[in-house]
């Protein structure tokens, strides 16, 4: 008996063990649309994002309440080659078509593995929970572009909420590349005519409707009442979206991408992209594109991306994300 009742004891902390370790899963890895692998992480609050292997990419941020901060099309395609419309889609090594490369480059049309045992990030913004991805050159890619490279990326929850995405992009070749990189975020708005976008005051951008045309902006913000595609250059590392119907602010902070991009399709037909879905989001992204990024064999170039939202009206540091 003696024998059986430590078995049975044996049997039940091991079941307690797997039951824990279940509870405090970093990750879950799962099927997403159409079958292809996604990652789901939670914090302890219940706040979560997810992300497809396929891309790399971020399509879900959620807060506490369960309420999506990221917009996803209502057409978007989960099938491969095609690029996933909504979330965050990674551009590398080339931003839009400012190259001989197809449009916003490849890495957003490759699958990524999960990045088991990543060198330590230095100065990496503290968070509750993160997955880190990886991407290599593979010989197709290299008969696309001849550079051989290592694309880490981790995309971690904050303990406030926030997220953010941490590029590290190493030159694993013989001789030096440069590059254009851009993160793509949508972001989910209650109506793009409520939004004014602030922080961009009184630089140049890039009318990219207008065959790049440089122009300085003179405005206070940004408004939104028809398709709208610019590319400022050398902007601060701070930029507000503001949400008057909703009456919150996105804050985006970038370090690493001195550019950044406004954009809106207002009501231009996209493939992918619902008749109305313009409606719901706008995008502010963090680029490299003026002056590419060069890097030496052997060197590493870091890009972090990171985005919180706040009561609107709230500028201080005190600030509680309300993520």
């Amino acid at each position: 008996m003696g024998n059986k009742a430590n078995m049975i004891l044996l049997w039940a902390m091991l079941v307690s063990v797997a039951a824990m370790a279940t509870r405090h899963r970093p990750f879950q890895r799962t099927k997403g649309i159409n079958g292809l692998e996604k990652i789901i992480v939670r914090d302890p609050r219940g706040r979560s994002f997810e992300v497809y292997l396929y891309g790399g990419q971020v399509t879900s941020w959620k807060n506490e309440k369960g309420e999506d901060l990221l917009f996803m099309s209502t057409k978007a395609i989960f099938e491969p080659p095609t690029p996933i419309r909504g979330g965050i889609p990674v551009l590398f090594p080339q931003y839009a078509n400012t190259g001989p490369l197809t449009s916003h480059g490849f890495v957003r049309q490759r699958f990524w593995k999960i990045d088991a045992n990543p060198p330590p990030l230095s100065s990496h913004p503290s968070s509750t929970a993160h997955i880190d991805l990886i991407l290599k050159s593979s010989e197709a890619d290299l008969k696309i572009w001849p550079h051989k490279f290592v694309y880490r990326l981790r995309v971690a929850l904050g303990h406030g909420g926030d997220l953010t995405l941490t590029s590290r992009i190493r030159n694993s070749d013989a001789k030096p590349f440069n590059f254009t990189f851009g993160l793509h975020p949508y972001f989910s708005v209650s109506d793009i005519s409520e939004i004014q976008v602030e922080g961009l005051q009184i630089l140049d951008y890039l009318d990219q409707l207008k065959n790049r045309t440089r122009f300085t902006d003179h405005g206070k913000f940004i408004t939104f009442n028809s398709q709208l595609a610019r590319l400022y250059l050398r902007t601060p590392n701070k930029i507000r979206i503001v949400d008057h119907k909703k009456k919150k602010t996105i804050v985006v902070r970038k370090e690493g991408q001195a550019d950044a991009v406004v954009w809106n399709s207002w009501d231009k037909k996209v493939v992918d992209l619902g008749v109305e879905d313009y409606r719901r989001f706008v995008a502010v992204e963090p680029v490299a594109v003026e002056k590419p990024i060069i890097l030496k064999p052997g060197q590493e170039w870091k890009a972090i991306f990171q985005v919180s939202v706040v009561p609107s009206g709230c500028s201080r540091k005190s600030c509680i994300p309300h993520t």
